[in-house]
C-alpha cells in the first residue's frame, strides 16, 4: 500500500519504513501518509514503536500539517485508525482525506500470516492517494 502509494506521489515522496524514520524526518516532511497493518484491532507495534520515539520530539513543531491514513486490515481497520488520528490530534495535525482501509478479510492463522496481495482496484486507490497528498502539498491547500 505504502509502494502503491509513492509510486503515485511520482518522486514527490520518500518512503521510510517507520522502524526506520525519526523526528528529523518528520520535521523534515511537509505532510505525512501512515500506513500500517491493523493487528488485534491497534496499529503495528512497529508503528506504535515510531509514534513513542518521535512523539515528544516533534510535539510543537509539526502543528498544522497534513495527514492520511491507510491501514491493511483483517476485519474492520477502525481501531488502527483510532489510534492514528488520537497521536494526530495531539500533534495538532489535520486530516486531508478520509481514512482508507483496504480488508483483506483474513481470519484464520494461514490468510492473516500470507503475503497481503492489494486488487488492482486498491492499488490504483493508493497510488490515487499519494498523487492526491503529493499535489495537495505542491498546491499549497495543506
Amino acid at each position: 500500500m505504502a509502494g502503491a502509494a509513492a509510486v503515485g506521489a511520482a518522486g514527490r515522496a520518500r518512503l521510510i519504513q517507520c522502524d526506520e524514520a525519526g523526528p528529523n524526518d518528520l520535521l523534515a516532511a511537509g505532510a505525512y501518509l501512515f500506513v500500517c497493518p491493523e493487528n488485534l484491532a491497534s496499529m503495528s507495534g512497529a508503528m506504535k514503536e515510531f509514534f513513542d520515539r518521535c512523539y515528544y520530539p516533534v510535539l510543537g513543531r509539526i502543528e498544522g500539517r497534513g495527514f492520511a491514513t491507510a491501514i491493511a486490515a483483517g476485519s474492520d481497520g477502525e481501531g488502527a485508525t483510532r489510534q492514528i488520528d488520537r497521536i494526530a490530534t495531539g500533534w495538532r495535525l489535520k486530516r486531508v482525506t478520509d481514512p482508507l482501509i483496504v480488508n483483506f478479510t483474513a481470519q484464520t492463522p494461514e490468510e492473516i500470516m500470507a503475503p497481503k496481495v492489494l486488487s488492482a482496484e486498491d492499488e490504483k486507490t493508493c497510488r490515487d492517494l499519494g498523487a492526491a497528498l503529493a499535489e495537495g502539498l505542491t498546491l499549497g491547500i495543506f
